[in-house]
């Protein structure tokens, strides 16, 4: 059987889009066993994948971390995208480079890249480094202006005229397959903007939809009390505070940090775990006796399962996986980030958690938004959790469509 030699750019920030590209990748590998994975990724996600096994490029140590100016771009518990793009532009030439590199010394049968826009304007501009079919992971269209600052509306229009480019002018993407993690339903049926055509319309046009796309099967984590015994919790109430792969959110832990005081007054059994995550120096955070404080945790996603209580910041991974584990949770969307205002609409759709915004909280409140959950089973809708097999069998057909003789790669965006 021929060996399919693919790059896989897991792009974007902290560790979630790893977590499901890991995923695709297990899946690939189910319905193509002889495909061989090199990865092109930045700390954090390196420590997903190394500990994964995976193969890493050596390229990658020289690789931009955007982590590092999404931090610098942060406000506290604010992120404006598009302050945060903006900051990236050197950074996203710098990259291009990198790929450049090493797709001209090395042939690759795919490449695949998770949210890797710099990547995707790259082969639009240079399309005599497209030598391989290319598929792109997308779980947002467009941006949104979340303010009233007329520099940052104008500069979210400009990005909205560019992203919607290529069906505008009925052109061929960059991508030769685009997938859109999710359902047309979380794609809002408006449009980019002024003249612009609808993001719905665009992304049915343009992308295939595979649900969600989760490393593990909801059913097989539905024993809370074997997830406990095993992670070595006990029967005490026990609440999970994550902030995610970056160190966007120290105030947010230290916020919990505070309303542990308050809640363990009326639930002394109260056991508060807080994950600070890869990025931030856990020595940092000023936070009362009794609360417990742990770093990077592996498979965050089973102490999900077994908590009786989250509180998340608002990204897609953690939000939805904890909505497919139907586990009750609080999230903070950062202020000012429109991907995860688009995240905060999805789960307000599907009645999933309990929206919370930081600048409004004290501890007291949030204390008491704890303390009336605990106890309280959630009850949500199920979602389709089959999304890695979905991606990997369509990347898997791409594949096979570009070996066939006579005939071009092309999106089946059916």
């Amino acid at each position: 059987m021929q060996t399919s030699r693919v790059l896989y750019i897991s792009g974007s920030l902290g560790l979630g889009h790893v977590t499901r590209d890991l995923a695709i990748a297990q899946q690939l590998r189910k319905q193509l066993p002889s495909v061989d994975i090199r990865w092109l990724a930045v700390h954090p996600a390196t420590l997903m994948l190394e500990r994964a096994g995976e193969s890493v490029m050596p390229e990658a140590s020289s690789y931009t971390n955007e982590n590092v100016l999404a931090e610098q771009s942060a406000r506290g518990s604010k992120l404006s995208l598009l302050r945060y793009l903006l900051k990236s532009k050197g950074a996203w030439q710098h990259n291009i480079e990198v790929f450049a590199k090493i797709v001209s010394a090395q042939q690759f049968d795919l490449v695949i890249g998770d949210e890797s826009y710099e990547i995707s304007l790259a082969l639009r501009r240079r399309p005599e480094l497209k030598r391989f079919p290319f598929v792109m992971i997308f779980d947002f269209v467009g941006l949104d202006a979340m303010t009233n600052n007329p520099l940052e509306r104008l500069g979210v229009y400009l990005w909205n005229r560019v992203w919607s480019h290529d069906y505008r002018k009925k052109r061929k993407p960059s991508y030769d397959l685009g997938l859109f993690v999710g359902e047309p339903e979380d794609v809002p049926d408006t449009p980019f903007g002024f003249m612009l055509p609808s993001r719905r319309q665009f992304a049915t046009a343009m992308y295939q939809f595979v649900g969600y796309v989760f490393p593990f099967e909801p059913s097989v984590l539905a024993n809370q009390a074997d997830l406990r015994k095993g992670l070595g919790y006990g029967p005490e109430p026990l609440v999970i505070v994550s902030i995610g792969g970056t160190s966007i959110g120290k105030e947010l832990l230290e916020l919990c940090g505070e309303a542990y005081t308050i809640v363990r007054d009326k639930v002394p059994s109260l056991h508060m775990v807080l994950v600070a995550g890869p990025r931030l120096a856990t020595e940092s955070l000023r936070l009362p006796k009794g609360v417990e404080v742990r770093q990077f945790v592996p498979d965050l996603y089973k102490h999900f399962a077994a908590c009786d209580l989250a509180v998340v910041q608002g990204g897609a991974t953690s939000t939805l996986e904890l909505t497919a584990l139907n586990r009750p949770f609080l999230y903070f969307p950062l202020e000012e980030h429109s991907e995860q205002a688009s995240v905060a609409r999805i789960l307000t759709q599907r009645g999933a958690g309990i929206q919370m915004r930081y600048s409004d909280s004290t501890p007291v409140s949030l204390a008491e938004r704890i303390s009336s959950m605990l106890g309280i089973p959630a009850s949500y809708s199920k979602i389709p959790a089959d999304g890695a097999q979905r991606a990997a069998q369509s990347i898997v057909q791409l594949l096979e469509r570009s070996r066939l003789p006579g005939t071009s790669a092309k999106p089946d965006n059916g």
